[in-house]
């Protein structure tokens, strides 16, 4: 009998603003309500668009971002329980030994409650602004999720490969999860075919369960078994967003993807049209009220 569907709570990322207190209200009002974890975008840089012609990104450099990591440091100060996932960090963009260092000082300093949402972005800005490699991001990104294992995991570690080099060194403090939880964010078949032999779980930001759903999540459990793993070792995440539904029909899109085989459902508050982080926090209220046996 599988366990009973999480519930996490998307931070606010682009609405909550910089108010350190109202971001303590927000995470430690999810924890009262009960909810299994909170998640958080990230984006490091955003691009102008006023100058760049034709620019179709989905943010730009008015969307706030807090950085992932740092914020959840914080967290796990003023929280106790409550999980901290990333959905997703952007991993090849970022040096792969100094996301290991933070993820395990998270870790440590969480008490074991990150899980490490990676996925490789699509935006080149960043990337040509952190001085990472855009074009071989997909094929990077496995080889640095194999390092960050080795560092989590051993004290010492020697490692040689066609992006990275280490001898004889590691990380001090290593985390408490050893290794922490990575999953993976993305639809490709190469990033399907990642999680099945490699990944912990998918986290979806497809719309709704259906066909093309149902598709994915049979797929990276078929590419798990051919790979000699156990599918239901494999988490499914799904978000449910109250941008054009309330709180209680969400709970009846949530059911649908528990149905399919989603083990991590997250509320999504933002673009709803809601003007304050009191309006966030009395909607991931009204979602979590609405949901049991989901």
């Amino acid at each position: 009998m599988k366990n009973k569907t999480k519930l996490g709570a998307i931070f606010p990322q682009t609405e909550i603003g910089s108010d350190r207190l109202a971001i303590r209200d927000y995470a430690q009002a999810a924890e009262e309500l009960g909810y299994d974890f909170i998640l958080a975008f990230d984006h490091v840089v955003g691009a102008n668009p006023d100058s760049r012609a034709g620019w179709r990104g989905v943010y730009s450099h008015s969307d706030s971002f807090h950085e992932p990591l740092v914020l959840f440091g914080y967290l796990a100060a003023i929280t106790d329980t409550i999980g901290l996932a990333t959905g997703i960090i952007i991993l090849p963009q970022r040096q792969t030994v100094l996301v290991a260092k933070q993820a395990a000082g998270v870790d440590v300093l969480s008490g074991g409650r990150l899980r490490l949402g990676i996925g490789i972005g699509w935006n080149q800005v960043e990337y040509e602004a952190l001085g990472e490699d855009f074009v071989n991001r997909g094929r990077r990104s496995e080889e640095q999720i194999e390092l960050m294992r080795e560092l989590w995991c051993k004290e010492l570690v020697t490692y040689k490969g066609r992006w990275h080099r280490i001898t004889d060194a590691g990380i001090n403090p290593m985390p408490i999860q050893r290794p922490i939880p990575i999953w993976f964010g993305g639809k490709d078949s190469r990033v399907l075919r990642r999680i099945g032999s490699m990944g912990d779980g998918w986290i979806s930001n497809l719309r709704s369960p259906d066909d093309e759903a149902r598709q994915i999540i049979n797929d990276i459990l078929n590419y798990a078994s051919e790979s000699g793993r156990n599918p239901d070792e494999i988490g499914i995440e799904a978000w449910v967003s109250l941008r054009n539904m309330s709180p209680e029909q969400a709970v009846v899109e949530a059911r649908a993807w528990a149905k399919i085989g989603a083990t991590h459902i997250s509320i999504n508050t933002m673009n709803a049209g809601l003007k304050s982080p009191k309006d966030h926090i009395e909607a991931i209220r009204r979602f979590k009220t609405a949901s049991e046996n989901i």
